[in-house]
């Protein structure tokens, strides 16, 4: 019973490792971050390139290579066995999946990248400075996203790819612009630089706080009120003290000091009312949604307390009120 039991074991795996057919044609196969091995079969066995899920599941689990299927884009074969398709993961992608986080410099971007790709060494140093002079004037306009890109990518091609996101992304929001303007009275470029201001001060997960903010600096506008937002001045202080493009700074979000709200730039929004005068990070979807409809109140001023929990006030004493409860000003 026992010999029938491996043979008929045998003749199942021989079977079911094979290949689908003798078809060479090549097939882009993506596997996604997070997806386990079970799962990669399953969408192996959906796209027609094994026969069975389960003779995947036990190959990689007996042979140990679970963990070796990395995520991005592979190039199958409904001719390949099994184990040539595990061989082919364990070889790694031609693509690769790169996450840009919301509210990052262009030269935060670059990085993760660079990272997410591997690059090492001159080429990374190479695609850096290429990618920094191509995104020169783009900064706000990065879109942040998950991409999925060629390991031999240029950098002018990954530039035109966030670009590109942002544009189709942002398409809705045509109907809210009359001759290049927000009923608000901001032109896109504005509406993008107070959008790249709100990605960085807010830290509310589920984005509801947002269009509050957003609503507290028109309030601040309209009153000609100094915007005063920290996070303007941490791009000034390090633009300051990283002079170079390709540099690495130790922090492109310093913690300020009372000497660094003194500092002379435009971007200074302590000194100087009103926005400043470009964007100073990569905003995501709903900190543009909150500057194109920002929310009405009477609020002028906010903290945010150690655990990240926002608290509004409207006269500046309440402000000096919270700050003190809070923050232990």
């Amino acid at each position: 019973m026992i010999a029938f039991g491996l043979l008929g074991g045998f003749v199942w795996w021989n079977l079911n490792s094979r290949s689908v057919s003798n078809d060479e044609t090549p097939v882009s196969f993506i596997v996604t971050k997070g997806k386990s091995a079970s799962q990669v079969g399953q969408l192996l066995y959906q796209e027609g390139l094994i026969k069975n899920p389960l003779a995947f599941k036990i190959y990689v689990q007996m042979t140990g290579k679970a963990d070796k299927i990395q995520a991005g884009e592979f190039e199958l074969k409904k001719s390949m066995t099994i184990s040539e398709i595990v061989d082919s993961f364990g070889k790694g992608p031609k693509e690769l999946w790169v996450t840009i986080p919301e509210g990052l410099r262009n030269e935060e971007v670059v990085e993760k990248i660079i990272a997410g790709l591997e690059m090492k060494g001159e080429k990374a140093n190479s695609f850096r400075n290429d990618f920094l002079m191509k995104a020169k004037g783009e900064e706000g306009y990065l879109f942040p996203n998950t991409y999925l890109f060629p390991r031999d990518v240029t950098a002018e091609a990954a530039v035109s790819r966030l670009t590109g996101l942002f544009e189709s992304q942002t398409a809705k929001f045509d109907n809210e612009f009359t001759n290049g303007k927000t009923k608000e009275g901001l032109t896109i470029e504005q509406i993008v630089t107070l959008a790249s201001i709100i990605e960085r001060e807010a830290k509310d997960e589920d984005k509801l706080e947002r269009p509050i903010i957003a609503g507290i600096y028109f309030n601040r506008m309209e009153t000609g009120m100094a915007l005063q937002a920290d996070a303007s001045v941490q791009y000034a202080v390090a633009n300051s003290r990283c002079k170079t493009q390709s540099v690495k700074c130790e922090s492109w979000w310093p913690i300020l000091t009372r000497d660094d709200l003194e500092i002379e730039s435009p971007y200074n929004i302590y000194k100087y009312n009103g926005l400043p005068p470009a964007p100073i990070a990569n905003p995501g979807l709903s900190s543009i949604e909150a500057a194109v409809g920002p929310e009405d109140s009477d609020y002028f001023y906010y903290i945010h307390d150690p655990q990240g929990k926002i608290h509004y006030a409207k006269s500046l004493d309440e402000h000096n009120e919270n700050a003190r409860k809070y923050l232990g000003k």
